[in-house]
């Protein structure tokens, strides 16, 4: 791996792209910034969704921002079926890096990987949390919608705030793009399709978690709603609900300002 990283979790302000293989796993690794470690891991739409939040926190703390195996092109083993593979990776990485006091970000699956990560970090790795409209856990009363079975124009309806802003036609899609997000839908299926987004032993588990974590949630999310927010932060030892008004399920890119600002309050307090 080449990196200009140090085991203290500093880095020069050079973001790196880096590929790797962890444990026989391939990670595609973006770093950048120096000072507290910030793991920064991406949900089903890709990369792409968090990359602001990685851009703005690069300028006081050391990012690291992978891409999840079997997304955007990059290979997924065989062995790769589910988010405790994805999360016991994570752990094992941050720790062989020497990395301590880290703040991991989730937002949608990777808010689940995190959520997973934490109730396995029994080296005290991670000292704080921020899940960002993350699936995971099964709440009776509020059922995750099944994005898979439905349209693009559905998952719009469910995912924005304002879908009119956000809503592609596949058919002004290029193939390439197209055949991309298939993919990337494929391999969601695979590590989070049965049982449909959940670990049906996350939420009991959650309760052994004691770091901080704050989770933030769009206010007109139908993919998870506010609601489900509510029961999964109840959940944790010490967790804390924050809604952000005229968001989806992706308020980083809705409303960026608001999200980072709740971000970084909850950095400072740690």
């Amino acid at each position: 791996m080449t990196t200009n990283g140090t085991t203290n979790g500093t880095t020069d302000s050079t973001t790196d792209i880096t590929a790797t293989v962890y444990d026989d796993l391939p990670l595609t690794l973006s770093e950048a910034g120096s000072g507290r470690p910030v793991l920064i891991l991406h949900g089903g739409g890709g990369p792409a969704t968090v990359a602001g939040i990685a851009r703005h926190l690069a300028g006081s703390a050391h990012t690291l921002t992978p891409v999840h195996p079997g997304w955007d092109g990059t290979p997924r083993p065989a062995r790769l079926t589910g988010i405790d593979d994805l999360a016991l990776a994570y752990l094992h990485f941050l720790h062989d890096r020497g990395l301590r006091d880290v703040m991991v970000i989730g937002s949608s699956l990777g808010g689940w990987t995190a959520a997973e990560m934490a109730v396995r970090d029994t080296a005290g790795i991670i000292t704080g949390l921020v899940l960002i409209n993350a699936v995971g856990v099964h709440v009776e009363s509020e059922p995750i919608a099944d994005i898979f079975a439905l349209d693009p124009r559905a998952i719009a309806e469910h995912t924005w705030h304002d879908p009119d802003r956000f809503y592609v036609d596949p058919a002004d899609t290029p193939a390439g793009q197209l055949a991309a997000r298939q993919a990337n839908m494929a391999t969601m299926r695979v590590i989070a399709g049965d049982p449909y987004m959940h670990d049906p032993k996350l939420m009991r588990r959650l309760g052994r978690v004691r770091q901080p974590a704050l989770l933030l949630w769009g206010e007109s999310d139908r993919v998870v709603t506010p609601a489900y927010g509510a029961a999964y932060a109840d959940a944790f030892g010490d967790g804390r609900l924050e809604v952000i008004p005229k968001a989806g399920h992706l308020p980083q890119v809705e409303q960026p300002e608001a999200t980072f600002a709740l971000i970084d309050a909850h950095l400072r307090e740690e």
